[in-house]
C-alpha cells in the first residue's frame, strides 16, 4: 500500500499533469524554494526582491518546462538581452516614463531577433529605466540570478521530477 502511494506521487510529478493537485503542489514547492533562495541572495546583494525579475520565470520554467521560453537559451539570454536594452535606453534617454515603455518594446524586438524570447524578462528594461539602475544590475542580480535559476531548474527537473530538462541548451 505504501509503495502504491509513492508510485502514484512519482508518476504525477514526472508527468507534470496540470490538473493534478499533487503535481501542482510539488511545482509550487519548487517555486517557493527558488524564491526563498533568491530572497536570501537579494538580502545579501542589497536589492529588494521586487527588483529581482525572476518570480515569473520560476513559474514558467517549473510549470511549463517543455515550452521554448522555458529553455536555458531563452531564460538566460532573454534576461540578459532585455536588461542590456534597458541599460542602453537609460543611458541614451535617462529615467523617463516614455523611455521605460520604449525599452520594453525594444527588448521584445531584441529577444525575438536573437531567439531568446522569454516573456518574464520583459520586466527587466522597465525596472532598469524606471529605477535608474546601474550597469552592475546586469551582473547581479540578472546574470547571477538567471544562471542560478537555470541550475535550480536543471536539478529540480532531473532529480525531483526525474525528467530530462532542458530540451536543448542553445
Amino acid at each position: 500500500m505504501k509503495r502504491d502511494w509513492r508510485r502514484a506521487l512519482r508518476n504525477a510529478v514526472s508527468r507534470n499533469d496540470h490538473r493534478s493537485v499533487v503535481a501542482g503542489a510539488v511545482a509550487g514547492l519548487g517555486g517557493a524554494i527558488a524564491i526563498g533562495v533568491m530572497e536570501l541572495f537579494s538580502f545579501a546583494a542589497h536589492y529588494p526582491l521586487a527588483v529581482i525579475p525572476f518570480a515569473t520565470s520560476i513559474v514558467l520554467v517549473i510549470g511549463s518546462p517543455e515550452v521554448a521560453p522555458a529553455q536555458p537559451r531563452a531564460l538566460i539570454g532573454g534576461h540578459l538581452v532585455s536588461a542590456l536594452v534597458g541599460l542602453a535606453v537609460l543611458k541614451l534617454t535617462g529615467p523617463q516614463a516614455w523611455a521605460a515603455a520604449m525599452a520594453v518594446g525594444l527588448s521584445i524586438l531584441a529577444m525575438y531577433v536573437t531567439g531568446t524570447f522569454h516573456p518574464p524578462a520583459g520586466i527587466n528594461p522597465l525596472l532598469v529605466v524606471s529605477g535608474n539602475l546601474p550597469w552592475t544590475f546586469l551582473l547581479a542580480p540578472v546574470l547571477a540570478g538567471a544562471l542560478l535559476l537555470t541550475a535550480f531548474s536543471y536539478v529540480w527537473h532531473r532529480w525531483v521530477r526525474r525528467q530530462s530538462w532542458p530540451r536543448r541548451w542553445l
